[in-house]
């Protein structure tokens, strides 16, 4: 008599969080798009203050404050922590010229390499040894980009971009002990006084968009609640998942992306740039398969 395998109601929740939280990163370009002209930077300035205005809130409502404070108080580790949110803001502010310049598929094609980006940080920062399988991964998708170099005599420097300062972001952040919501919460309050001052000297000069249309500044102040809810999914999902489970979930995120783009935006994809997401891919499966091929094996009783 074969019994019924028993689900586990934290990994249903964990999946469930994870599916939330990338299915919201992907549909981000649909988000975006709304703010059409509108320029990239002053969307990043109200997305950093929104951000840090509604964690306020949300940190308060969790009483979560402790590790916050703890954070604050030691002022000689906040200097990676400017580091990490300096790079996390020229991502955000990256991904949104990409999306407003309809360049949606190299934002995609960024956030596919993201993975394998962080295998050679890892090996290059931080002298990690890579299974062989990683690197023929990376040696498929270097491989590829050459190729559209090669081929197309431009680099996809959105892709490359978007991909390091991610990739860097995910190194760096590994070395601050603060939670996601906590980690979020001081690099946008680490940038506030910044994004003040930038939102108060488009004022001065006249440039900007907020107060002059109720649905474009409500879309504003939105930024920083899309910014801030899958955030939270994820680390719903973190907490109750294994993490090559998350491993397989972040692929979502980028696929839609790639699908928003070719069937919504309507951006053109060439066969040379079909041949470098091909080749990336392939790079992505076998990363993939050695991540889950070395993952910790359950004892058997």
């Amino acid at each position: 008599m074969h019994s019924t395998p028993v689900r586990d109601p934290q990994a249903v929740k964990g999946v469930t969080f994870g599916l939330t939280a990338y299915i919201m990163w992907g549909c981000f370009p649909l988000f975006f798009a709304l703010f059409e002209g509108i320029p990239a930077f002053e969307v990043l300035i109200h997305r950093i203050l929104w951000s840090c205005l509604f964690l306020v809130g949300l940190i308060t409502l969790l009483k979560r404050w402790a590790p916050v404070i703890s954070a604050l108080k030691q002022p000689r580790r906040l200097g990676r922590v400017l580091l990490c949110a300096l790079l996390i803001a020229f991502n955000w502010g990256l991904y949104i010229y990409a999306v407003e310049s309809k360049q949606v598929l190299q934002a995609s094609l960024g956030y596919f390499l993201t993975p394998l980006i962080n295998v050679a940080l890892g090996m290059l920062v931080l002298r990690e040894v890579m299974e062989r399988l990683q690197l023929v991964a990376l040696g498929l998708a270097s491989l590829a980009i050459v190729i559209q170099f090669a081929m197309l005599g431009e680099l996809p420097w959105i892709s490359l971009l978007l991909a390091f300062s991610f990739g860097s972001y995910g190194l760096f952040r590994k070395q601050v002990p603060l939670d996601g919501l906590s980690g979020l919460f001081v690099e946008t309050l680490l940038l506030f006084p910044l994004a003040l001052l930038a939102i108060t000297w488009l004022g001065w000069q006249g440039e900007s968009h907020f107060l002059h249309d109720a649905p474009m500044s409500a879309l504003l102040i939105a930024s920083g609640v899309a910014t801030a809810l899958p955030l939270l999914a994820f680390a719903g999902a973190a907490r109750r998942l294994r993490l090559s489970t998350l491993g397989f979930l972040m692929y979502i995120n980028p696929t839609i992306q790639f699908l928003i783009a070719l069937f919504i935006f309507g951006e053109s994809l060439g066969m040379i740039q079909l041949a470098t997401f091909v080749m990336i891919w392939l790079g992505l499966a076998l990363y993939t398969w050695s991540s889950w091929q070395s993952r910790p094996r359950q004892a058997v009783t």
